[in-house]
Protein backbone atom coordinates (compact mmCIF):
# COMPACT_ATOMS: atom_id res chain seq x y z
CA UNK A 1 0.00 0.00 0.00
CA UNK A 2 1.55 3.36 -0.96
CA UNK A 3 -1.00 5.62 1.08
CA UNK A 4 -3.54 5.83 3.70
CA UNK A 5 -5.55 8.08 5.59
CA UNK A 6 -8.21 8.61 8.41
CA UNK A 7 -10.82 10.70 8.81
CA UNK A 8 -10.45 13.68 11.44
CA UNK A 9 -12.19 13.10 14.93
CA UNK A 10 -11.65 16.67 16.17
CA UNK A 11 -12.35 19.94 14.39
CA UNK A 12 -9.41 21.88 15.21
CA UNK A 13 -11.44 25.96 16.06
CA UNK A 14 -10.89 28.77 13.65
CA UNK A 15 -10.45 31.61 15.87
CA UNK A 16 -9.08 29.97 19.24
CA UNK A 17 -5.85 29.06 20.64
CA UNK A 18 -4.60 26.78 23.70
CA UNK A 19 -5.49 29.22 26.33
CA UNK A 20 -9.07 28.29 25.28
CA UNK A 21 -8.41 24.88 27.05
CA UNK A 22 -7.51 25.93 30.63
CA UNK A 23 -10.44 28.45 30.75
CA UNK A 24 -12.67 25.64 29.50
CA UNK A 25 -11.49 23.77 31.92
CA UNK A 26 -12.19 26.05 35.09
CA UNK A 27 -15.38 26.77 33.44
CA UNK A 28 -16.81 23.24 33.11
CA UNK A 29 -14.71 21.08 35.31
CA UNK A 30 -13.78 23.88 38.20
CA UNK A 31 -12.54 20.94 41.28
CA UNK A 32 -11.40 18.48 39.34
CA UNK A 33 -7.62 18.35 39.43
CA UNK A 34 -6.28 18.84 36.24
CA UNK A 35 -2.38 19.16 37.88
CA UNK A 36 -0.64 17.48 41.18
CA UNK A 37 2.84 18.88 42.06
CA UNK A 38 4.93 18.28 44.98
CA UNK A 39 4.72 20.05 48.08
CA UNK A 40 7.17 18.61 51.16
CA UNK A 41 7.67 15.64 49.49
CA UNK A 42 3.46 15.19 49.10
CA UNK A 43 1.73 15.06 45.40
CA UNK A 44 -0.61 17.96 45.82
CA UNK A 45 -4.04 18.25 44.02
CA UNK A 46 -4.63 21.84 41.60
CA UNK A 47 -7.64 22.24 40.39
CA UNK A 48 -8.42 23.81 37.27
CA UNK A 49 -9.72 26.83 38.87
CA UNK A 50 -6.70 27.06 40.83
CA UNK A 51 -4.20 26.24 37.64
CA UNK A 52 -6.38 28.90 35.76
CA UNK A 53 -5.76 31.87 38.14
CA UNK A 54 -1.72 31.17 38.77
CA UNK A 55 -1.15 30.71 34.98
CA UNK A 56 -3.21 34.16 34.26
CA UNK A 57 -1.54 35.77 37.39
CA UNK A 58 2.18 35.00 35.57
CA UNK A 59 1.03 36.19 32.72
CA UNK A 60 0.02 39.24 33.98
CA UNK A 61 3.75 39.77 35.31
CA UNK A 62 5.51 39.14 31.82
CA UNK A 63 2.95 41.39 30.05
CA UNK A 64 4.24 44.09 33.13
CA UNK A 65 7.34 43.09 31.65
CA UNK A 66 6.91 44.29 28.56
CA UNK A 67 6.00 41.02 26.77
CA UNK A 68 4.06 41.75 23.45
CA UNK A 69 2.42 39.63 20.84
CA UNK A 70 4.48 37.14 19.25
CA UNK A 71 7.40 37.81 21.07
CA UNK A 72 9.73 34.70 21.44
CA UNK A 73 10.00 33.60 25.64
CA UNK A 74 12.39 30.84 26.34
CA UNK A 75 12.29 28.42 29.15
CA UNK A 76 14.95 26.81 30.55
CA UNK A 77 14.09 23.65 32.89
CA UNK A 78 13.76 20.01 33.83
CA UNK A 79 10.12 18.57 33.93
CA UNK A 80 8.36 20.19 36.61
CA UNK A 81 4.78 22.13 37.43
CA UNK A 82 6.71 25.16 36.73
CA UNK A 83 7.64 24.54 33.26
CA UNK A 84 3.78 24.03 32.23
CA UNK A 85 2.44 26.58 34.69
CA UNK A 86 4.73 28.95 32.43
CA UNK A 87 4.37 27.75 29.14
CA UNK A 88 0.57 28.52 29.11
CA UNK A 89 1.34 32.05 30.79
CA UNK A 90 3.09 32.47 27.84
CA UNK A 91 0.63 31.52 26.04
CA UNK A 92 -1.82 33.20 27.52
CA UNK A 93 0.24 37.16 27.25
CA UNK A 94 0.20 36.46 23.68
CA UNK A 95 3.94 35.22 23.14
CA UNK A 96 5.62 31.92 21.43
CA UNK A 97 7.31 29.70 24.06
CA UNK A 98 10.89 28.44 22.87
CA UNK A 99 11.80 25.17 24.78
CA UNK A 100 15.50 24.51 25.98
CA UNK A 101 16.85 21.22 27.22
CA UNK A 102 18.24 21.89 30.52
CA UNK A 103 21.21 19.59 29.84
CA UNK A 104 21.95 22.08 26.68
CA UNK A 105 25.46 23.71 26.47
CA UNK A 106 26.01 27.34 26.77
CA UNK A 107 26.69 27.64 22.88
CA UNK A 108 23.39 25.56 22.36
CA UNK A 109 21.51 28.24 24.79
CA UNK A 110 23.28 30.68 22.48
CA UNK A 111 22.22 29.47 19.25
CA UNK A 112 18.65 28.94 20.43
CA UNK A 113 18.18 31.65 21.97
CA UNK A 114 19.93 33.96 19.44
CA UNK A 115 18.41 32.15 16.52
CA UNK A 116 14.98 32.79 17.67
CA UNK A 117 15.10 36.44 18.49
CA UNK A 118 13.96 35.36 22.37
CA UNK A 119 13.40 38.65 24.44
CA UNK A 120 13.47 36.70 27.91
CA UNK A 121 14.38 33.62 29.27
CA UNK A 122 12.61 31.67 32.45
CA UNK A 123 15.81 29.50 33.71
CA UNK A 124 15.67 27.06 36.59
CA UNK A 125 18.84 26.83 38.13
CA UNK A 126 22.37 28.65 39.32
CA UNK A 127 22.97 26.75 36.65
CA UNK A 128 21.11 27.35 33.79
CA UNK A 129 21.49 30.93 34.94
CA UNK A 130 25.54 30.72 34.55
CA UNK A 131 24.96 29.38 30.75
CA UNK A 132 23.09 32.59 29.65
CA UNK A 133 24.80 35.12 31.77
CA UNK A 134 28.04 33.44 29.47
CA UNK A 135 26.62 34.19 26.43
CA UNK A 136 24.33 37.07 27.10
CA UNK A 137 26.50 39.94 25.11
CA UNK A 138 25.95 37.83 21.98
CA UNK A 139 22.06 37.96 22.74
CA UNK A 140 21.10 41.54 21.96
CA UNK A 141 17.45 40.97 21.90
CA UNK A 142 17.22 39.50 25.46
CA UNK A 143 16.16 41.63 27.89
CA UNK A 144 14.60 39.45 31.12
CA UNK A 145 16.21 36.80 32.70
CA UNK A 146 14.14 34.94 35.82
CA UNK A 147 15.04 31.70 37.22
CA UNK A 148 12.62 29.42 38.74
CA UNK A 149 14.58 28.18 41.85
CA UNK A 150 14.97 32.13 43.24
CA UNK A 151 10.90 32.72 43.08
CA UNK A 152 10.67 33.80 39.46
CA UNK A 153 6.16 32.79 39.28
CA UNK A 154 5.89 35.06 42.49
CA UNK A 155 8.14 37.84 40.85
CA UNK A 156 6.18 37.71 38.08
CA UNK A 157 2.64 37.49 40.02
CA UNK A 158 3.74 40.40 42.34
CA UNK A 159 5.38 42.97 39.04
CA UNK A 160 1.52 41.78 37.26
CA UNK A 161 -0.71 42.89 40.18
CA UNK A 162 -1.26 45.98 38.66
CA UNK A 163 -2.22 44.96 34.97
CA UNK A 164 -6.15 44.45 34.57
CA UNK A 165 -8.06 41.24 33.91
CA UNK A 166 -9.29 43.43 30.54
CA UNK A 167 -5.95 43.89 29.40
CA UNK A 168 -4.54 40.18 30.22
CA UNK A 169 -8.66 39.17 28.26
CA UNK A 170 -7.36 40.85 25.25
CA UNK A 171 -3.76 39.38 25.54
CA UNK A 172 -5.23 35.94 25.25
CA UNK A 173 -7.20 35.93 22.72
CA UNK A 174 -4.54 37.85 20.76
CA UNK A 175 -3.04 34.54 19.08
CA UNK A 176 -5.34 32.86 16.54
CA UNK A 177 -5.23 29.14 15.31
CA UNK A 178 -2.80 29.85 12.64
CA UNK A 179 -0.03 31.50 14.59
CA UNK A 180 2.81 30.75 16.18
CA UNK A 181 2.27 28.65 19.53
CA UNK A 182 6.18 27.41 20.06
CA UNK A 183 9.36 27.07 18.20
CA UNK A 184 10.45 23.92 19.11
CA UNK A 185 14.76 23.00 17.90
CA UNK A 186 15.28 19.35 16.71
CA UNK A 187 17.75 17.62 18.02
CA UNK A 188 20.66 18.35 15.26
CA UNK A 189 22.16 15.47 14.72
CA UNK A 190 23.85 16.50 11.56
CA UNK A 191 24.21 20.08 12.21
CA UNK A 192 22.99 22.84 13.82
CA UNK A 193 19.17 22.02 15.97
CA UNK A 194 16.46 24.03 13.47
CA UNK A 195 13.33 25.94 14.99
CA UNK A 196 10.35 24.19 13.70
CA UNK A 197 7.61 26.39 14.67
CA UNK A 198 4.58 24.52 15.63
CA UNK A 199 0.76 26.79 15.63
CA UNK A 200 -1.95 26.59 17.78
CA UNK A 201 -3.29 24.70 15.14
CA UNK A 202 -0.67 21.87 15.72
CA UNK A 203 -1.40 20.78 18.88
CA UNK A 204 -5.35 21.56 18.14
CA UNK A 205 -5.04 18.84 15.57
CA UNK A 206 -2.72 16.30 17.56
CA UNK A 207 -3.74 16.16 20.78
CA UNK A 208 -7.71 16.57 19.96
CA UNK A 209 -7.47 13.71 17.73
CA UNK A 210 -4.89 11.49 19.83
CA UNK A 211 -7.46 12.42 22.23
CA UNK A 212 -10.74 11.13 20.76
CA UNK A 213 -8.74 8.13 19.47
CA UNK A 214 -7.59 6.79 23.16
CA UNK A 215 -10.58 7.60 24.74
CA UNK A 216 -10.82 5.44 27.47
CA UNK A 217 -7.00 6.20 28.33
CA UNK A 218 -8.35 10.29 28.63
CA UNK A 219 -11.07 9.69 31.21
CA UNK A 220 -11.42 12.70 33.51
CA UNK A 221 -11.74 12.35 37.14
CA UNK A 222 -10.36 8.88 36.77
CA UNK A 223 -7.27 9.24 34.99
CA UNK A 224 -3.89 10.22 35.38
CA UNK A 225 -0.66 10.84 33.71
CA UNK A 226 2.96 11.37 35.29
CA UNK A 227 5.27 13.60 33.30
CA UNK A 228 9.33 12.34 33.19
CA UNK A 229 10.10 12.97 29.47
CA UNK A 230 11.96 16.62 29.20
CA UNK A 231 9.48 19.09 28.98
CA UNK A 232 11.77 20.51 25.96
CA UNK A 233 10.85 17.31 23.96
CA UNK A 234 7.77 17.89 21.98
CA UNK A 235 6.89 14.20 23.03
CA UNK A 236 6.46 15.94 26.30
CA UNK A 237 4.90 18.87 25.46
CA UNK A 238 2.17 16.73 23.65
CA UNK A 239 1.50 14.93 27.17
CA UNK A 240 1.29 18.48 28.89
CA UNK A 241 -0.93 19.93 26.04
CA UNK A 242 -3.52 16.35 25.48
CA UNK A 243 -3.84 16.27 29.55
CA UNK A 244 -4.71 19.91 29.77
CA UNK A 245 -7.34 19.25 26.72
CA UNK A 246 -8.65 15.79 28.20
CA UNK A 247 -8.48 16.96 30.82
CA UNK A 248 -6.91 14.71 33.04
CA UNK A 249 -4.26 15.04 36.03
CA UNK A 250 -1.08 15.91 35.30
CA UNK A 251 1.52 15.15 37.76
CA UNK A 252 5.40 16.17 36.89
CA UNK A 253 8.70 14.43 37.54
CA UNK A 254 12.25 16.29 37.18
CA UNK A 255 14.50 13.27 38.14
CA UNK A 256 14.27 9.75 36.70
CA UNK A 257 16.53 8.39 39.04
CA UNK A 258 13.79 7.93 41.65
CA UNK A 259 11.04 6.64 38.81
CA UNK A 260 10.01 3.82 40.43
CA UNK A 261 9.39 5.50 43.91
CA UNK A 262 7.42 8.12 42.18
CA UNK A 263 5.43 5.66 40.16
CA UNK A 264 4.07 4.03 43.48
CA UNK A 265 3.65 7.38 44.66
CA UNK A 266 1.91 9.17 42.05
CA UNK A 267 -0.09 5.78 40.98
CA UNK A 268 -0.50 6.93 37.35
CA UNK A 269 -3.10 5.23 35.20
CA UNK A 270 -1.56 6.25 31.39
CA UNK A 271 2.33 6.26 30.94
CA UNK A 272 4.02 7.92 28.21
CA UNK A 273 7.70 6.98 27.69
CA UNK A 274 10.63 5.72 25.51
CA UNK A 275 11.85 2.41 24.67
CA UNK A 276 14.88 2.89 27.15
CA UNK A 277 12.48 3.16 29.80
CA UNK A 278 10.46 -0.21 29.41
CA UNK A 279 13.35 -2.45 28.78
CA UNK A 280 15.13 -0.96 32.19
CA UNK A 281 11.88 -1.93 34.12
CA UNK A 282 12.25 -5.52 31.98
CA UNK A 283 16.11 -5.73 32.64
CA UNK A 284 16.19 -4.33 36.30
CA UNK A 285 13.22 -7.07 36.96
CA UNK A 286 15.41 -9.69 35.58
CA UNK A 287 18.52 -8.85 37.27
CA UNK A 288 16.57 -8.94 40.77
CA UNK A 289 14.75 -12.43 39.85
CA UNK A 290 18.25 -13.36 38.93
CA UNK A 291 19.93 -12.31 41.99
CA UNK A 292 17.07 -14.05 44.31
CA UNK A 293 17.57 -16.80 42.56
CA UNK A 294 14.69 -17.15 40.72
CA UNK A 295 15.71 -16.10 37.53
CA UNK A 296 14.89 -19.30 35.89
CA UNK A 297 10.98 -18.98 36.84
CA UNK A 298 11.34 -15.26 35.48
CA UNK A 299 12.41 -16.36 32.61
CA UNK A 300 10.00 -18.75 31.79
CA UNK A 301 7.02 -16.20 33.01
CA UNK A 302 8.37 -13.97 30.50
CA UNK A 303 8.27 -16.67 27.87
CA UNK A 304 4.67 -17.80 28.98
CA UNK A 305 3.78 -13.46 28.68
CA UNK A 306 5.45 -13.32 25.17
CA UNK A 307 3.49 -16.54 23.96
CA UNK A 308 0.29 -15.58 25.71
CA UNK A 309 0.47 -11.92 23.84
CA UNK A 310 1.11 -13.92 20.34
CA UNK A 311 -1.74 -16.17 20.66
CA UNK A 312 -4.35 -12.92 21.19
CA UNK A 313 -3.55 -12.08 18.14
CA UNK A 314 -4.66 -15.33 16.27
CA UNK A 315 -8.33 -16.25 16.02
CA UNK A 316 -7.98 -19.32 18.43
CA UNK A 317 -6.48 -17.57 21.23
CA UNK A 318 -4.34 -18.76 23.82
CA UNK A 319 -5.17 -21.98 24.97
CA UNK A 320 -6.57 -23.86 28.23
CA UNK A 321 -2.83 -24.83 29.41
CA UNK A 322 -1.55 -21.39 28.53
CA UNK A 323 -3.89 -19.80 29.66
CA UNK A 324 -3.85 -21.74 33.01
CA UNK A 325 -0.05 -20.99 33.18
CA UNK A 326 -0.47 -17.31 32.53
CA UNK A 327 -2.85 -17.23 35.70
CA UNK A 328 -0.15 -18.90 38.05
CA UNK A 329 2.75 -16.59 36.77
CA UNK A 330 0.15 -13.33 37.21
CA UNK A 331 0.01 -14.23 40.68
CA UNK A 332 4.07 -14.81 40.99
CA UNK A 333 5.42 -12.41 39.08
CA UNK A 334 3.17 -10.26 36.49
CA UNK A 335 1.36 -8.69 39.18
CA UNK A 336 4.65 -7.33 41.02
CA UNK A 337 5.57 -5.50 37.60
CA UNK A 338 2.83 -3.99 37.36
CA UNK A 339 2.93 -2.75 40.78
CA UNK A 340 6.73 -1.17 40.32
CA UNK A 341 4.61 0.50 36.87
CA UNK A 342 2.63 2.45 39.51
CA UNK A 343 -0.23 -0.41 39.68
CA UNK A 344 -3.14 1.08 38.52
CA UNK A 345 -1.77 1.52 34.54
CA UNK A 346 -2.63 -0.92 32.12
CA UNK A 347 -1.75 1.08 28.86
CA UNK A 348 1.57 3.16 28.07
CA UNK A 349 2.51 5.22 25.12
CA UNK A 350 6.26 4.47 23.69
CA UNK A 351 7.55 6.63 20.97
CA UNK A 352 11.51 8.13 20.28
CA UNK A 353 12.89 5.10 18.78
CA UNK A 354 11.74 1.52 18.27
CA UNK A 355 10.16 -0.75 21.03
CA UNK A 356 10.76 -4.11 19.49
CA UNK A 357 8.44 -6.80 18.94
CA UNK A 358 9.29 -9.01 21.90
CA UNK A 359 9.70 -6.50 24.33
CA UNK A 360 5.86 -5.39 22.85
CA UNK A 361 4.50 -8.60 23.39
CA UNK A 362 5.89 -9.36 26.77
CA UNK A 363 4.24 -6.09 28.17
CA UNK A 364 1.33 -6.63 27.05
CA UNK A 365 1.34 -10.49 28.35
CA UNK A 366 1.79 -9.02 31.29
CA UNK A 367 -1.36 -6.80 31.42
CA UNK A 368 0.43 -3.47 30.57
CA UNK A 369 0.13 -2.92 27.01
CA UNK A 370 2.61 -0.50 25.49
CA UNK A 371 0.98 1.39 22.22
CA UNK A 372 3.96 2.22 20.09
CA UNK A 373 3.75 5.45 17.93
CA UNK A 374 5.93 7.56 15.85
CA UNK A 375 6.58 11.53 15.48
CA UNK A 376 9.14 14.19 15.15
CA UNK A 377 9.11 17.37 16.03
CA UNK A 378 8.57 18.72 12.52
CA UNK A 379 4.95 16.24 13.56
CA UNK A 380 4.22 18.07 17.13
CA UNK A 381 4.82 14.70 18.28
CA UNK A 382 2.81 11.04 16.83
CA UNK A 383 2.19 11.36 13.31
CA UNK A 384 0.84 7.39 13.75
CA UNK A 385 0.27 5.42 16.96
CA UNK A 386 -1.61 1.84 17.60
CA UNK A 387 -5.02 2.50 18.33
CA UNK A 388 -6.02 1.16 22.20
CA UNK A 389 -8.62 -1.29 21.40
CA UNK A 390 -6.23 -2.88 17.54
CA UNK A 391 -2.64 -2.58 18.17
CA UNK A 392 -0.41 -4.49 15.99
CA UNK A 393 3.09 -4.94 17.60
CA UNK A 394 5.93 -4.47 15.70
CA UNK A 395 4.33 -1.53 13.69
CA UNK A 396 4.14 1.87 15.12
CA UNK A 397 0.14 1.85 14.23
CA UNK A 398 -2.10 4.02 12.05
CA UNK A 399 -1.83 7.56 11.07
CA UNK A 400 -2.91 10.13 13.30
CA UNK A 401 -6.62 11.31 11.96
CA UNK A 402 -7.13 13.80 9.75
CA UNK A 403 -3.43 13.12 8.12
CA UNK A 404 -2.64 11.28 5.56
CA UNK A 405 0.66 8.83 5.13
CA UNK A 406 2.31 8.42 1.96
CA UNK A 407 5.09 6.03 1.40
CA UNK A 408 6.87 7.61 -2.28
CA UNK A 409 8.62 5.08 -4.71
CA UNK A 410 12.19 5.16 -2.61
CA UNK A 411 10.16 4.07 0.32
CA UNK A 412 10.33 7.43 2.05
CA UNK A 413 7.63 8.41 4.35
CA UNK A 414 5.75 11.35 3.56
CA UNK A 415 3.07 13.13 5.40
CA UNK A 416 0.34 15.50 5.43
CA UNK A 417 -2.03 17.24 7.84
CA UNK A 418 -3.12 20.16 10.14
CA UNK A 419 -1.03 19.13 12.48
CA UNK A 420 2.48 19.45 10.70
CA UNK A 421 4.88 22.37 11.71
CA UNK A 422 4.72 25.18 9.24
CA UNK A 423 8.71 25.68 8.71
CA UNK A 424 11.97 25.91 10.40
CA UNK A 425 12.30 29.28 11.76
CA UNK A 426 14.22 31.83 9.45
CA UNK A 427 14.97 29.18 7.03
CA UNK A 428 13.27 29.13 4.26
CA UNK A 429 15.28 27.17 2.12
CA UNK A 430 15.30 24.06 4.90
CA UNK A 431 11.86 24.78 4.86
CA UNK A 432 11.15 24.31 0.79
CA UNK A 433 12.80 21.12 0.97
CA UNK A 434 11.45 19.32 3.54
CA UNK A 435 7.83 20.59 3.02
CA UNK A 436 8.24 19.76 -1.07
CA UNK A 437 5.07 19.46 -3.57
CA UNK A 438 2.80 19.80 -0.23
CA UNK A 439 4.24 17.10 1.41
CA UNK A 440 6.44 16.95 4.67
CA UNK A 441 9.42 14.36 3.67
CA UNK A 442 10.47 12.63 6.92
CA UNK A 443 13.77 11.62 5.93
CA UNK A 444 12.46 7.68 7.77
CA UNK A 445 11.97 4.65 4.82
CA UNK A 446 8.85 2.96 6.02
CA UNK A 447 5.97 0.26 4.76
CA UNK A 448 2.11 0.28 5.02
CA UNK A 449 0.29 -2.41 5.37
CA UNK A 450 -3.41 -3.63 3.91
CA UNK A 451 -5.12 -2.27 7.23
CA UNK A 452 -2.85 0.95 7.20
CA UNK A 453 -0.49 0.33 9.79
CA UNK A 454 3.06 1.78 9.54
CA UNK A 455 6.36 -0.02 10.00
CA UNK A 456 9.68 2.31 10.11
CA UNK A 457 12.54 0.37 9.01
CA UNK A 458 15.15 3.23 8.93
CA UNK A 459 16.49 6.65 8.04
CA UNK A 460 17.30 7.62 4.16
CA UNK A 461 20.42 9.45 5.07
CA UNK A 462 22.03 6.40 7.62
CA UNK A 463 21.54 3.85 5.34
CA UNK A 464 24.95 2.44 4.93
CA UNK A 465 26.01 0.86 1.46
CA UNK A 466 28.57 -1.95 1.96
CA UNK A 467 32.08 -2.21 -0.44
CA UNK A 468 29.54 -5.21 -1.61
CA UNK A 469 26.53 -2.64 -2.84
CA UNK A 470 24.51 -4.16 0.40
CA UNK A 471 22.21 -1.70 1.16
CA UNK A 472 21.52 -1.81 5.01
CA UNK A 473 19.31 0.71 7.57
CA UNK A 474 21.62 0.11 10.86
CA UNK A 475 18.56 1.48 13.30
CA UNK A 476 16.92 -2.17 12.81
CA UNK A 477 20.02 -4.63 14.01
CA UNK A 478 20.83 -1.18 16.86
CA UNK A 479 18.05 -1.31 18.71
CA UNK A 480 17.19 -4.80 18.49
CA UNK A 481 21.09 -5.22 20.51
CA UNK A 482 20.49 -2.27 22.53
CA UNK A 483 17.67 -4.21 24.25
CA UNK A 484 20.41 -6.44 25.75
CA UNK A 485 20.76 -5.34 29.06
CA UNK A 486 24.28 -5.52 29.42
CA UNK A 487 24.42 -2.34 26.16
CA UNK A 488 23.53 1.27 26.66
CA UNK A 489 24.53 2.20 22.74
CA UNK A 490 25.63 0.23 19.78
CA UNK A 491 26.08 2.11 16.49
CA UNK A 492 26.52 0.28 13.49
CA UNK A 493 28.69 1.02 10.74
CA UNK A 494 30.34 -0.42 7.55
CA UNK A 495 29.87 2.38 4.93
CA UNK A 496 32.12 1.17 1.66
CA UNK A 497 33.47 -1.62 3.93
CA UNK A 498 33.73 -5.42 3.20
CA UNK A 499 31.20 -6.27 6.30
CA UNK A 500 28.76 -4.44 8.66
CA UNK A 501 30.21 -4.06 11.87
CA UNK A 502 29.26 -1.90 15.19
CA UNK A 503 30.75 -0.41 17.89
CA UNK A 504 28.97 -1.20 21.52
CA UNK A 505 28.92 0.53 24.95
CA UNK A 506 27.87 -0.98 28.16
CA UNK A 507 25.31 -0.08 30.59
CA UNK A 508 27.40 1.15 33.74
CA UNK A 509 24.40 -0.24 36.22
CA UNK A 510 24.03 -3.77 34.62
CA UNK A 511 27.91 -4.06 34.21
CA UNK A 512 28.77 -4.25 38.01
CA UNK A 513 26.18 -6.49 38.81
CA UNK A 514 27.20 -9.05 35.57
CA UNK A 515 30.57 -8.65 36.84
CA UNK A 516 29.67 -9.49 40.82
CA UNK A 517 27.34 -11.97 39.39
CA UNK A 518 30.45 -13.63 37.24
CA UNK A 519 32.98 -13.27 39.72
CA UNK A 520 35.11 -10.29 37.87
CA UNK A 521 37.02 -8.52 40.07
CA UNK A 522 35.33 -6.05 42.27
CA UNK A 523 35.14 -2.69 40.99
CA UNK A 524 35.53 -3.92 37.25
CA UNK A 525 34.91 -1.53 34.66
CA UNK A 526 33.97 -1.56 30.98
CA UNK A 527 37.61 -0.42 30.06
CA UNK A 528 39.12 -3.11 32.73
CA UNK A 529 36.67 -5.97 31.04
CA UNK A 530 36.20 -4.98 27.62
CA UNK A 531 38.63 -7.70 26.72
CA UNK A 532 36.82 -10.49 29.11
CA UNK A 533 36.13 -13.40 27.22
CA UNK A 534 32.89 -14.07 29.28
CA UNK A 535 31.39 -10.56 28.71
CA UNK A 536 32.34 -10.55 24.46
CA UNK A 537 30.64 -13.89 24.85
CA UNK A 538 27.64 -12.05 26.49
CA UNK A 539 27.59 -9.03 23.88
CA UNK A 540 27.85 -12.11 21.19
CA UNK A 541 24.55 -13.07 22.42
CA UNK A 542 22.84 -9.49 21.91
CA UNK A 543 24.45 -9.03 18.27
CA UNK A 544 23.28 -12.47 17.83
CA UNK A 545 20.00 -11.51 18.35
CA UNK A 546 20.27 -8.34 16.19
CA UNK A 547 21.07 -10.19 13.51
CA UNK A 548 18.34 -12.43 13.78
CA UNK A 549 16.53 -9.19 12.76
CA UNK A 550 18.06 -9.05 9.33
CA UNK A 551 19.55 -11.17 6.04
CA UNK A 552 23.44 -12.47 6.47
CA UNK A 553 24.75 -9.98 4.35
CA UNK A 554 23.55 -7.01 6.41
CA UNK A 555 24.44 -8.68 9.65
CA UNK A 556 27.12 -7.41 12.26
CA UNK A 557 30.27 -9.36 11.36
CA UNK A 558 32.81 -8.23 14.47
CA UNK A 559 32.53 -5.65 16.97
CA UNK A 560 34.13 -3.51 19.54
CA UNK A 561 33.43 -2.92 23.22
CA UNK A 562 34.20 0.95 23.71
CA UNK A 563 35.60 1.67 27.21
CA UNK A 564 33.37 4.40 27.99
CA UNK A 565 30.45 6.16 27.01
CA UNK A 566 28.74 7.89 24.09
CA UNK A 567 27.58 11.20 26.02
CA UNK A 568 25.75 14.51 25.79
CA UNK A 569 28.71 16.25 27.01
CA UNK A 570 31.16 15.29 24.35
CA UNK A 571 28.54 15.70 21.88
CA UNK A 572 27.71 11.84 21.16
CA UNK A 573 23.64 11.84 21.12
CA UNK A 574 21.41 14.69 21.24
CA UNK A 575 19.48 15.47 24.67
CA UNK A 576 16.62 13.18 23.14
CA UNK A 577 19.05 10.15 22.89
CA UNK A 578 19.53 9.93 19.04
CA UNK A 579 22.80 9.16 17.88
CA UNK A 580 24.98 12.35 16.32
CA UNK A 581 26.62 9.25 13.65
CA UNK A 582 29.37 11.78 12.67
CA UNK A 583 30.95 12.73 15.72
CA UNK A 584 30.73 8.67 16.84
CA UNK A 585 32.84 8.12 13.85
CA UNK A 586 35.22 10.51 14.09
CA UNK A 587 36.07 10.25 17.77
CA UNK A 588 35.92 6.34 17.57
CA UNK A 589 37.79 6.22 14.13
CA UNK A 590 40.55 4.04 16.04
CA UNK A 591 37.97 1.55 16.82
CA UNK A 592 36.66 1.35 13.50
CA UNK A 593 39.67 0.94 12.20
CA UNK A 594 40.34 -2.07 13.85
CA UNK A 595 37.25 -3.44 12.76
CA UNK A 596 38.72 -4.24 9.44
CA UNK A 597 42.50 -4.64 10.14
CA UNK A 598 43.59 -8.09 9.06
Amino acid sequence: MREFSLPALYEVPTDGNLTDLIRRNAAQHPDVAVMSRKVAGVWTDVTATRFLAEVEDAAKGLIAAGIEPGDRVALISRTRFEWVLLDFAIWSAGAVTVPVYETSSPEQVQWILGDSGAVAVVVESDGHAGSVASVRDRLPALRHVWQIDKGAVAELTASGAGVSDETLGLRTVSAKADDPATVVYTSGTTGRPKGCVLTHRSFFAECGNVVERLKPLFRTGECSVLLFLPAAHVFGRLVEVASVMAPIRLGCVPDIKNLTEELASFRPTLILGVPRVFEKVYNSARAKAQADGKGRIFDRAADTAIAYSRALGTPQGPSFGLRMTHRLFDKLVYSKLRAVLGGRGEYAISGGAPLGERLGHFFRGIGFTVLEGYGLTETCAATAFNPWDRQKIGTVGQPLPGSVVRIADDGEVLLHGEHLFTGYWGNEAATAEALADGWFHTGDIGTLDEDGYLAITGRKKEIIVTAGGKNVAPAVIEDRIRAHALVAECMVVGDGRPFVGALVTLDEEFLSRWAEENGKPPGSTAASLREDADLLAEVQRAVDEGNAAVSKAESVRKFRVLSSQFTEEAGHITPSLKLKRNVVAKDFADEVESLYRG
